[in-house]
């Protein structure tokens, strides 16, 4: 039994897709994937995160003006997590909630505390015997975490839940995005509800903030990659033009970055599964009923005969320009198939509206005071230390006047 499913049954609280198992997992996923898994779902989205981006563009500015040098991005790594937050809370409550002000709300911040202690305590609970927590101060910390974000999640939900219903009993019609319409569909108990947000809100979090962050070093270190992407921008985006979910599908080497930030740095670098029905073969190898597999991600797509020279950033290897392409399956940082990441979407959405404004608007250097980042296994891969870069503005060519 995981921590999340240990959690929920101390606390009747409901199951969520990545904690539910079988049947009702499958049921469950069924209803989430239709309004956030397809393409065609996502952009729907767009000017929500374009709203969020503005506004992490704004802090950006304000965080360079604050700055000895007038163009550094100090803890890169906070600033991502709090957009992050910003973005996916925005599609999940249908609101937004102060990440991305000077002053963070006081219940936000709570929950942003609360999300931090419950990471930050999860790994000592864990490895410790479950003997220790009558005796040890972690398990107890690391439950009043999951207390903060699901009051705070609550709270949010109960609120549009109110709100929804002021319109059913004024006979209004009922119209929203993503909460909802999970809250107006039959098939979704509310403690399914408040389960399937809960997770969805921390998955999407790490997932897009750790990809930009990497995103962003590697285009510092590679003035080339980095003058690449901006023609790759700009030759779509004129002016001061914000960029559409459908011009996005114009950038081959926008979302090349991603992918290539993604494979260098997957954000879970492994899963496992278990076999849970029936025996196996595999290959010609036989599994039992009951066997784990473990994949490890991050090794396959260093693997130098799937990647020529992996420890190298280059995006042109997923260029669809007739050279020969990657295997599909050597880097899957979403997962594939009917366990796909449901929010892999949203998240390639934030990633590649956000990345299109920073670089058509500043051209991104190293901090030298910062060296080489390495990486770092923290149930998800991080950074080893704070990262800083330099958000130089670019000057305005005549074509953009």
């Amino acid at each position: 039994m995981t921590l999340w499913t240990e959690y929920r049954d101390m606390k009747g609280i409901g199951y969520g897709p990545f904690t539910e198992e079988g049947e009702k997992w499958y049921k469950l996923r069924t209803v989430l994937n239709k309004r956030m898994l397809h393409p065609k779902d996502s952009v729907q989205y767009g000017d929500v995160v374009n709203a969020v981006v503005t506004d992490f563009i704004k802090r950006i500015y304000y965080l360079r003006e604050m700055s000895p040098t007038g163009d550094l991005v100090s803890n890169l790594t906070n600033e991502l997590y709090r957009f992050s937050l910003e973005g996916i809370s925005s599609i999940l409550f249908e609101t937004r909630i102060g990440c991305l002000e000077k002053e963070i709300p006081a219940e936000t911040q709570n929950f942003i505390n609360s999300i931090a202690q419950m990471f930050t305590y999860s790994m000592p609970v864990v490895f410790l015997p479950n003997w220790t927590r009558n005796y040890l101060p972690f398990w107890q910390w690391y439950i009043n975490g999951w207390e903060g974000i699901f009051k705070f999640a609550r709270k949010m939900i109960d609120m549009k839940m109110e709100a929804i219903q002021k319109r059913v009993d004024a006979n209004q019609e009922v119209a929203g995005e993503y909460l909802t319409y999970l809250l107006s569909n039959v098939k979704m108990s509310s403690k399914d509800v408040y389960g399937s947000i809960s997770e969805l809100l921390l998955a999407g979090v790490d997932t897009t903030s750790n990809t930009m962050l990497w995103a962003l070093y590697l285009l510092s270190r590679d003035p080339e990659a980095q003058e690449a992407l901006y023609q790759d921008v700009t030759r779509v985006l004129r002016g001061d033009g914000i960029p559409t979910a459908q011009e996005v599908n114009s950038m081959p080497y926008l979302k090349a970055v991603i992918k290539e930030a993604l494979r260098m740095y997957p954000v879970v670098p492994m899963n496992s599964r278990l076999i849970a029905e029936n025996d196996v073969v595999i290959g010609g190898h036989f599994f039992p009923n009951k066997t784990t597999f473990t994949l490890c991600h991050y090794a396959i797509s260093h693997d130098e005969k799937v990647f020529p020279e992996p420890q190298k950033f280059k995006p042109d290897r997923w260029l669809r320009d007739g050279r020969t392409r990657p295997n599909p399956f050597g880097s899957i940082p979403f997962g594939f198939g009917v366990r796909g990441c449901v929010g892999r979407r949203i998240a390639e959405l934030e990633m590649h509206l956000a990345l299109a404004r920073l670089i058509k608007l500043f051209e991104i250097r190293p901090d030298p005071t910062v060296g080489e980042v390495q990486s770092l296994t923290r149930a998800v891969l991080v950074p080893d230390r704070q990262v800083n870069l330099h958000f130089v503005e670019r000057q305005k060519t005549s074509s953009e006047q």
